[in-house]
C-alpha cells in the first residue's frame, strides 16, 4: 500500500470513528466515561452482550482470555474471574505488557475491582515475555466493526500490536476466535482494510450474536518495518520481543 492510499484508509476510518461517536451520543446510549471521542465508547447494554458472551462454546470452553482494558469489555472481564478463567489483560498503551489476572489462585479476589484499570495493577501479575500463556480466546473493544468483521478501534493500532506480540510467540493463530462486544449503533455496513487489522469472527451485542464468516488469514505477526524506534521506547515489551527477533536472526 503506497502512503497517497494509507493515507486514504486512515482518513476513512476516522469519519466512520467520527460518525459512531456523534451517532451513540445522539441517540443516548453512550454512558461514562465520557467524552467518548477518542475512546473505545462505553454503551448502554454492554453487561447485555457480555452475559450473550458468556454463553458461546469459544467462551466456555476457553481457559485463557485475554481482553482490552477499556469500560465496555469491563462486564466481560467479570465474566472471565466469575468463572474462575484466566484474565490476560493488557496495561493502557501496553506501557507495562501484560498482566495476568487468575481468581482461582486469589479466592478473596475482589473482582468488581480487580477488573479495573487500578484493580488489575492490584492483583494481576506482570507477565515476562517468556511467559506469557496461550491464549484461547480475544476479546477486542471496538469503536466501530462490519459485518465481515472489519473493526475500527480508537486508532492507536494497539489490538493489532497485542496480537502481533502473541502471534510472534506462537501463542495464538488464525484458528484463535476473536469477538468484540459492541452496541447495534456500531455496526456498520463496511469498513476499509488493511493488512495489519485484527478482524473479528464474532459480533456480540446486547440483543444477538453475529457470525461475521472472516475469510482469509490475520497477521502473522509485528509489521516491523511500521515499528518506529519511538514506539519501541514506548512500549518495552515489543522492544525486548525485537530484542529476541535480532538475536535469533545474527545466530
Amino acid at each position: 500500500m503506497d502512503g497517497f492510499q494509507d493515507a486514504e484508509l486512515l482518513v476513512a476510518k476516522q469519519l466512520i470513528r467520527e460518525r459512531v461517536w456523534r451517532l451513540m451520543e445522539q441517540k443516548g446510549v453512550s454512558r461514562f466515561p465520557r467524552p467518548i471521542w477518542g475512546r473505545i465508547p462505553n454503551f448502554v447494554g454492554a453487561e447485555d452482550a457480555a452475559e450473550r458472551l458468556r454463553s458461546l462454546p469459544i467462551f466456555v470452553d476457553a481457559r485463557v482470555v485475554k481482553v482490552n482494558p477499556d469500560a465496555p469489555q469491563r462486564p466481560v472481564r467479570e465474566k472471565v474471574l466469575g468463572e474462575r478463567k484466566r484474565l490476560l489483560v493488557p496495561t493502557p498503551r501496553l506501557r507495562n505488557g501484560f498482566l495476568m489476572i487468575d481468581s482461582a489462585e486469589n479466592q478473596r479476589i475482589d473482582v468488581g475491582y480487580a477488573v479495573t484499570i487500578r484493580g488489575a495493577s492490584r492483583y494481576g501479575r506482570p507477565v515476562a515475555l517468556g511467559n506469557l500463556p496461550k491464549v484461547d480466546l480475544i476479546v477486542a473493544g471496538s469503536v466501530a466493526v462490519s459485518r465481515n468483521g472489519v473493526r475500527v478501534g480508537k486508532g492507536g493500532g494497539y489490538s493489532e500490536i497485542e496480537y502481533g506480540i502473541l502471534r510472534e510467540l506462537g501463542l495464538v493463530d488464525d484458528a484463535t476466535p476473536v469477538v468484540t462486544t459492541v452496541h447495534e449503533l456500531q455496526i456498520v455496513d463496511e469498513v476499509p482494510a488493511s493488512e495489519h487489522d485484527l478482524t473479528v469472527d464474532s459480533i456480540v451485542t446486547p440483543s444477538r450474536i453475529i457470525d461475521t464468516g472472516r475469510k482469509g488469514s490475520r497477521p502473522r505477526g509485528i509489521l516491523w518495518d511500521m515499528v518506529t524506534d519511538q514506539t519501541l521506547e514506548r512500549i518495552r515489551i515489543l522492544k525486548d520481543l525485537a530484542n529476541v527477533k535480532r538475536s535469533q536472526s545474527e545466530q
